[in-house]
């Protein structure tokens, strides 16, 4: 049997394979020599200095100098040591990487991969290392990938790396300590395309990143009561699946849409309206959206707690929606 592998270990695979396939992508960053966050293990020795680069402690310099890189044809991959260093380096990636081929009349392209390392954290990293930071690249037209396991992670990884417009993926931390055993053989998977977790017919749960666990978990509890939940992955939140997203809704009629981010602007506030204004006539309740509240996270473990979603609030959401309680 194969070995089960993380998320990390994944993500360190393909870019291990992507570098082998192609000697112009690169890795730079903080500590990447070492492996520090686990995406870079092994690259160090097997592909040396000149493609494993490591930088000082400038996360918008280190940006900066991968985007100059896209620009004559590399393909560099830098991660963020962890969520919130994303806003040192917003001026890149927003004024500068996104926006060059528009700019430019499409004479330039930024094939560059940002990996957020720590998303969302959960783990007493307080307020200014505890945030998902997803919808704001969003806002600005930036590819986003967010994975809820290994096996996506490492397909999308190499999607991404392929991808000639720049993307960012993040690794939400509270999906870190998930398993799974990887195909042997290659597999890339396309970026806007979602996948159905769980087929069901009476209710729609769309989650993100470490939330699609917690949606299979309630999924499966709501079985022993005769509810039937499918469960969507969209896998990448920009550009959108929302045909799946909105072929699940007109078959099941109610929907939760999860994800970790801040309630007010949400990427669920984006997906919710969508479904309200095209899938109107279908629902038989009023779009469900299960968020973080709109305040700060607490340094504080069990106060850390009250901020996120989770298990609870999702039984929460399906009884409110079904009038059916969970066997807890």
């Amino acid at each position: 049997m194969a070995k089960k592998k993380r998320i990390s270990q994944a993500i360190s695979e393909a870019i291990m394979e992507e570098m082998i396939r192609d000697e112009n992508v690169v890795m730079i960053g903080e500590d990447v020599e070492s492996g520090m966050n686990g995406n870079s293990i092994g690259l160090l020795d097997k592909f040396g200095k000149d493609r494993v680069i490591n930088t000082p402690i400038s996360e918008a310099a280190y940006t900066g100098m991968a985007i100059g890189a896209a620009m004559k044809g590399m393909r560099p991959v830098i991660e963020y040591c962890i969520n919130t260093l994303q806003y040192v380096s917003m001026e890149m990636l927003v004024n500068q990487a996104v926006k060059l081929r528009y700019m430019t009349g499409g004479q330039v392209s930024v094939p560059m991969v940002a990996i957020v390392n720590m998303s969302g954290a959960g783990i007493s990293c307080a307020a200014q290392h505890s945030d998902s930071t997803w919808a704001q690249l969003i806002h600005m037209g930036m590819k986003v990938i967010v994975p809820s396991g290994p096996i996506d992670a490492k397909g999308l990884m190499k999607a991404a790396i392929r991808d000639n417009d720049p993307v960012v993926i993040y690794l939400p931390a509270l999906a870190l300590g998930v398993a799974e055993e990887l195909p042997e053989d290659e597999y890339l998977i396309p970026l806007g395309k979602g996948s159905v977790k769980k087929e069901g017919t009476d209710l729609t749960i769309v989650a993100v990143g470490h939330m699609v666990p917690e949606a299979m978990k309630v999924a499966k509890m709501y079985e022993a009561k005769g509810i039937s939940i499918e469960v969507i992955d969209p896998r990448t939140l920009y550009p959108l699946d929302i045909n799946l997203i909105l072929d699940s809704v007109r078959k099941t009629g109610k929907v939760i849409v999860t994800d970790d981010g801040y309630r007010f602007c949400s990427w669920s506030s984006e997906v919710a309206a969508t479904i309200s204004e095209q899938a109107f006539d279908n629902l038989k309740a009023p779009v469900k959206r299960i968020t973080r509240p709109v305040n700060f996270v607490p340094y504080s473990r069990p106060l850390e707690w009250t901020t996120f979603p989770y298990t609870g609030q999702l039984l929460e959401g399906v009884a409110q929606l079904t009038g059916v309680k969970p066997d807890l």
